[in-house]
């Protein structure tokens, strides 16, 4: 069989674009691990916030926000972004940044914030408010997109680490490391971090996704954290936290360079997030009870990178979708299906300029570049 689009990589970002190109073509979708969503979709900090990924990721946070809620994935959480006296400046340009996109952000006294979150300490005074913000049902999800791929006919195949892939006649050939091989007339890249690693495999140019670690530790602190304590984030990208089933989660912020790979925390990381966490609060931490690191991946610019290569006939970009993946899959999913199958946009991507995250911008760089 010739599948009409073969997608790689079945974590959140190639089960939902399975899902939206299922009932439109013969979809293959095929994962190197035993399972999907084993590497960054399974480690995800699970909230949708408008803020996250910046004001050029907005409006595909916004799109997605409805078809989220309406299937029940979101739980109402608020988002405090938070800082000390010198930090004002920064606090208004994080604001101003935001204007003109839709976002409400309100700026809330010391006493609102102490209100909001016990344990602040007093000199962490400023602080931004953004009411929008919600928990994920990130696993829920991510079987829901699975689920519907399956129902509209999509092929799921787990174990299907891609070792080879080429072009011929107008029809790519994939070969797994198992010996398995498929044939597709189009290609999608959905790899994440292995997104660079699949181009080359393809003898596709890179666009430079360069994936990087971020950590998470589970803390039980004294006294326990309050349910509705909102998600809590440095406004200078330190630290965040936020409560889950009476413990709390909480990430340095960080962003250290890695090969593609299962990745683990470090200790020092997670020393370092404590340290940051101590210094904002006075909770009481009675102990570490789990961490965890994932994989982000991020284009150069930071933007997401949907669109078919301008250099490789039938190979198309989805990835580099950094740590906002989760939260725009519905709008990010929908946009990418709609350019692969020649669509127009709908009442979810109205609005939302597809030619912002086509690959062709950095072969015009490469070309400005050379010239």
């Amino acid at each position: 069989m010739i599948y009409d689009i073969a997608v790689i990589g079945a974590g959140m970002a190639g089960a939902s674009i399975a899902a939206e190109l299922a009932p439109y073509a013969r979809v293959l979708l095929l994962e190197a691990e035993d399972a999907p969503g084993y590497h960054a979709t399974g480690r995800s900090a699970a909230f949708w916030e408008e803020c996250y990924g910046g004001p050029g990721v907005v409006p595909l946070t916004r799109a997605s926000g409805d078809y989220l809620a309406d299937h029940g994935f979101l739980t109402a959480r608020g988002a405090l972004y938070i800082g000390q006296a010198a930090d004002r400046a920064a606090m208004e340009a994080f604001r101003a940044s935001y204007a003109g996109t839709g976002v409400t952000i309100e700026r809330l006294t010391p006493e609102a914030l102490a209100a909001r979150v016990p344990h602040i300490r007093a000199d962490w005074s400023e602080a931004l408010y953004q009411p929008a913000c919600a928990d994920i049902d990130v696993a829920g999800l991510h079987q829901h997109y699975l689920g519907l791929a399956r129902r509209q006919g999509a092929a799921i195949v787990a174990r299907a680490r891609v070792a080879r892939l080429t072009r011929n006649g107008g029809t790519w050939t994939i070969t797994s490391e198992r010996g398995d091989s498929w044939q597709a007339a189009a290609v999608i890249n959905a790899a994440g971090a292995w997104a660079d690693e699949i181009a080359r495999i393809a003898g596709v140019r890179p666009v430079g996704i360069a994936p990087l670690r971020r950590s998470v530790a589970v803390l039980r602190v004294e006294p326990q954290a309050p349910a509705d304590l909102p998600l809590v984030l440095d406004i200078n990208g330190g630290f965040y936290f936020k409560p889950d089933a009476g413990r709390l989660w909480l990430s340095p912020h960080d962003e250290i360079p890695s090969e593609p790979c299962d990745a683990a925390p470090e200790e020092l990381d997670i020393a370092i997030a404590i340290d940051r966490f101590q210094q904002a609060t006075d909770w009481r931490i009675a102990a570490v009870e789990h961490s965890w690191a994932g994989l982000r991946s991020f284009a150069p610019d930071r933007m997401p990178v949907y669109g078919f290569d301008p250099e490789a006939a039938g190979f198309f970009w989805f990835a580099g979708q950094g740590g906002f993946g989760i939260q725009t899959a519905p709008a990010a999913a929908r946009l990418a299906a709609q350019r692969v199958l020649g669509q127009g946009a709908d009442a979810m991507t109205a609005g939302i300029d597809p030619e912002l995250f086509s690959p062709q911008r950095f072969h015009a760089a490469r070309q400005i570049q050379s010239a």
